[in-house]
């Protein structure tokens, strides 16, 4: 059974297309996967990166929702199953990467910024390409939902990973 995003019905399909390939950086030629996921680590420094716990699961769960009505309506309309060039489902997946790890004021900045969010972004790209742990499965979920729930469960995984890693590492 397909969840119905009825709302998204009534969007031009110019900008439901546009919204999930986020314009063109989902048709570049190689791994738009990869540069989704660069553009849900900006999301992530932009937007994420100094809210608190709350506000950061209130815009994720918000985020992706919207990305799962826009992903099926996108799918219906380009008559295709999770193609490569939807971009949405990594973009705001990215930020629960980073899921309770402060921001500005946490362990982010502990351990300097920049490292720990490329790591981040190496963990959720293995994770992402590979689907082990069953992530694989949540792709078959019907439409928007399917398209979507791998990369929250592979962002998930990749945030379990850099706080087991954190715990280990020296600051």
């Amino acid at each position: 059974m397909r969840l119905r995003f009825f709302w998204s019905r009534f969007l031009p399909t110019s900008f439901v297309v546009g919204f999930s390939t986020l314009g063109p950086l989902g048709r570049v030629g190689r791994a738009p996967g990869t540069i989704g996921s660069l553009a849900g680590l900006a999301y992530y420094a932009v937007f994420f990166h100094n809210l608190g716990p709350f506000a950061f699961i209130f815009y994720s769960v918000l985020s992706a929702y919207i990305a799962m009505g826009i992903c099926d309506a996108s799918e219906e309309r380009l008559g295709l199953r999770d193609p490569g060039m939807i971009i949405l489902d990594e973009f705001v997946a990215v930020p629960l990467v980073f899921l309770g790890l402060g921001g500005a004021n946490g362990l982010i900045a502990a351990y300097g910024g920049w490292p720990i969010l490329l790591l981040g972004f190496g963990l959720f790209r293995f994770f992402d390409i590979l689907k082990p742990l069953g992530i694989a499965r949540l792709q078959n979920l019907p439409g928007g939902v399917g398209c979507v729930a791998d990369d929250l469960a592979a962002a998930l995984a990749s945030c379990a990973c850099l706080h087991i890693l954190l715990q280990f590492a020296p600051q």
